[in-house]
């Protein structure tokens, strides 16, 4: 059984229509203007700062929202992974789903500028599927989340894929609320691919270097790739994998795993001390 929800190209959404409201009068592009331009890395602390920032803290908001909602509300394990068109994330979801118990229920959100490729691919795996076509939109944001989830039955969600679209640029200022954001890149981008983008290092919480396989054949270093991955983000988890073989996916799998545990132990004793009457910050 599936699902798929797609929104027309000449369709504005109430983001979309947000910040014209807010940036569209500027005479020169601020860095939001600039980002949903497919420009900006970095540049959002300039500009039109406080307009920006709300905004900014505004989706930070939905994606705690959207975590309150899927992850303790229906106790869904919820993973994103992010990265460049081509760079394997489809095929690791994949390999992670076929790797699953079968009584595991999984369902995936597929963000794409258009078309259902990658869905279709899900659906023949028998997961449920909610297809997400963002049109101009370069990233998936946490309204575009919100929608897609009606398509899915919550309460039978054991696991969420979100697979977000191919970019490595405008993502890394929109959280979507997931316990863990996997970037991955692959040897066939180039082993200088990770320091061309350190913002969305450093916005994830582990890194996938892709395609092993084929780095002697495309001339890419991959202990050049990790290396660069530690400077970027210290102690960041980094796994080489070969997707299309399944090789490094029981490290990756672990990971996951883990974060799901130590995100369940963090969560009891957050509610454990505001429930005496402390309070700190939930991460």
């Amino acid at each position: 059984m599936y699902h798929e929800r797609r929104q027309p190209f000449t369709d504005t959404n109430p983001i979309d229509r947000l910040l014209d409201q807010l940036l569209g009068d500027a005479e020169t592009p601020g860095p939001l203007q600039a980002h949903r331009m497919g420009h900006g890395e970095g540049d959002h602390e300039h500009g039109n700062g406080d307009a920006e920032a709300d905004i900014l803290a505004q989706f930070e908001q939905q994606a705690d929202d959207l975590h309150d909602r899927v992850v303790h509300e229906h106790g869904i394990f919820v993973a994103e992974f992010l990265g460049a068109t081509g760079s394997g994330k489809t095929r690791l979801i994949e390999r992670l789903i076929e790797r699953a118990p079968e009584d595991e229920e999984i369902g995936v959100i597929v963000g794409d500028v258009a078309g259902e490729d990658d869905a279709t691919r899900f659906r023949e795996l028998g997961v449920s599927v909610a297809n997400v076509n963002t049109g101009k939109e370069c990233h998936l944001d946490p309204s575009l989340v919100e929608g897609a989830l009606e398509d899915l039955d919550l309460d039978a969600l054991d696991t969420l894929y979100i697979e977000n679209v191919g970019n490595m640029v405008c993502p890394a200022d929109f959280p979507l609320g997931a316990q863990a954001r996997v970037l991955v890149v692959s040897a066939t981008e180039g082993d200088d691919v990770v320091r061309k983008h350190p913002l969305l290092f450093q916005a994830c919480d582990g890194a996938v270097i892709n395609k092993v396989d084929i780095a002697e054949a495309v001339n890419a270093d991959l202990g050049l790739m990790e290396s660069d991955v530690n400077e970027i983000a210290p102690d960041m988890p980094t796994f080489q994998t070969s997707a299309e073989h399944g090789d490094g996916l029981d490290e990756l799998a672990a990971f996951l795993d883990e974060r799901g545990h130590v995100h369940d132990h963090d969560h009891e004793a957050y509610v454990g001390e505001t429930v005496h009457g402390h309070t700190h910050d939930h991460e």
